[in-house]
């Protein structure tokens, strides 16, 4: 499963693309959450918690991108109101976990 930031040709609304087998999904970057250690997103769609991600993200300060791995580690809610979904990331480089704080402190964290 892997996620990405869209180029969308000089428009406002930026989207962020996360993708399994089974799954792809277009998110906003409204509904994705940025920690410092992880990201929290909604989706229509569930994740099995322990499934093994990567996703690329794009900051919106500098444009730098950043690749992560990570696993699920939580999916509630249903197909009603969505899932919210929680990953961790792990084996961050030194240089990953300082870009990835910048992120977390920028319109994209909490």
């Amino acid at each position: 499963m892997s996620a990405r930031k869209i180029e969308t040709n000089g428009a406002m609304r930026q989207d962020i693309t996360v993708e399994s087998r089974q799954t792809r999904l277009n998110l906003s970057t409204e509904s994705v959450v940025v920690h410092r250690n992880g990201i929290e997103f909604r989706s229509p769609a569930p994740f099995t918690p322990w499934t093994e991600m990567t996703v690329a993200l794009q900051s919106p300060r500098d444009n730098s991108r950043l690749q992560c791995a990570g696993v699920v580690v939580a999916c509630s809610g249903s197909k009603h109101t969505d899932y919210h979904v929680s990953m961790v990331f792990t084996s961050l480089t030194k240089q990953g976990q300082a870009r990835l704080h910048a992120m977390a402190g920028s319109e994209l964290g909490l």
